[in-house]
């Protein structure tokens, strides 16, 4: 018998780095709503009481991105710079260039908007082809932020994180060995109330009760207190979660973040594309777990390579299966572009909580093969 064990981690939409990308994510879909070819690529910054936005922008129309800025920090619950941010009150600095006619030269023509290496992942782990230990980070992450929107916690602030380590027999999660939350909270609230909330209305709604024992270590803010948080207690920046994005660390990564890019960079829209591929291949019942890599060169439409991995429990040989893919879809960044509709403002559904494994997005669909 063999035993292992495998820890992911997630974050609330109050994390400094998930603020940057949903700012991000909002800006690109204020920009797909005027201009469906509107070539965007905005990094955001926050420190302390202060957001800078920087990037390239080439799209018809104008949006008003401080008032749109001001907005997500409100809607994420930001109204404090004593502790974290306040929305009212925090400086915004804005630097949008145009992109690069060098890099527009090859998008233009219907080519990739950068080179690189992506990935794409499925297993059968759960009902959703996830990786059990991101989609259990996941779920506590989203549900810590229900519990504050709704005020069930009315003590808790936006900034969280959750961490869920799994126990492996025969790669079958069979238990959990260990649920790290850490939640920022106001001051007044003690270290024992925290714990036991945070137990009966996050925790226990959310993990199944065959998967926690007696041995199930669960640790709620190890520090003891976690009073100021945001980006007054942490830099954020745009891209620095790419693992919570995709398969915590389960499925290897090829480097490149998500938000805040347009899917002419395939950094974005072949990763969501093999995503698609790989939960069908396992959906499909060609493999119980399966992973595919995917190169591209900027300014050129076909893949440069790519390359299947069943870790053995495929039915077909992976030739076979690359040949499949080849034939049913349209690897070109238009063709991915086309299929998955990716040039609509959907961006903002994708930022938090994995951009993977939700239902109603596009690369989420189950088809026949």
């Amino acid at each position: 018998m063999s035993k292992y064990y495998f820890t992911s981690e997630s974050v609330t939409e109050g994390h400094p780095d998930k603020l940057c990308d949903t700012i991000s994510d909002c800006i690109l879909d204020e920009y797909l709503k005027q201009d469906n070819h509107a070539r965007v690529a905005v990094e955001t910054f926050a420190s302390g009481n202060k957001i800078t936005i920087a990037g390239q922008v080439t799209a018809k129309g104008e949006i008003d991105i401080e008032k749109l800025v001001r907005e997500t920090v409100k809607e994420i619950g930001y109204d404090n710079e004593n502790i974290d941010m306040d929305y009212r009150t925090c400086k915004i600095d804005i630097n949008i260039t145009k992109q690069s006619p060098d890099i527009a030269l090859g998008v233009d023509i219907g080519g990739a908007g950068d080179q690189g290496i992506m990935f794409g992942f499925a297993c059968d782990e759960t009902t959703e082809y996830m990786p059990y230990a991101i989609s259990m980070a996941h779920k506590l992450s989203k549900k810590l932020t229900e519990v504050r929107k709704n005020e069930e916690i009315d003590y808790l602030r936006p900034d969280g994180k959750t961490q869920v380590t799994v126990e492996y027999e025969n790669d079958i999660p069979k238990r959990i060995e260990t649920i790290l939350i850490s939640a920022q909270h106001d001051e007044k609230v003690s270290q024992e109330e925290l714990k036991k909330d945070i137990i009966e209305k996050v925790i226990k709604p959310v993990i199944s009760e065959d998967m926690i024992d007696e041995n199930t270590n669960i640790y709620i803010n190890p520090t003891g207190k976690f009073v100021i948080g945001g980006p007054l207690g942490d830099t954020g920046l745009t891209g620095r979660k790419i693992i919570v994005d995709t398969y915590g660390g389960y499925a290897r990564h090829g480097g490149g973040a998500f938000s805040g890019k347009d899917a002419s960079k395939v950094d974005r829209s072949a990763a969501y594309m093999l995503r698609h591929i790989a939960k069908n291949i396992v959906a499909n019942g060609y493999a119980k777990k399966c992973e595919i890599q995917i190169s591209y060169a900027i300014g050129m439409k076909e893949p440069l390579s790519i390359n299947i991995n069943t870790f053995g429990t495929g039915i077909l040989s992976e030739e076979n299966l690359i040949t499949k893919i080849k034939e049913k879809f349209d690897l070109t960044p238009d063709g991915i572009i086309n299929y998955l509709e990716l040039d609509k403002p959907i961006y903002a559904l994708t930022t938090n909580y994995g951009h993977l494994g939700k239902e109603n997005l596009t690369w989420e669909r189950v088809i026949k093969l």
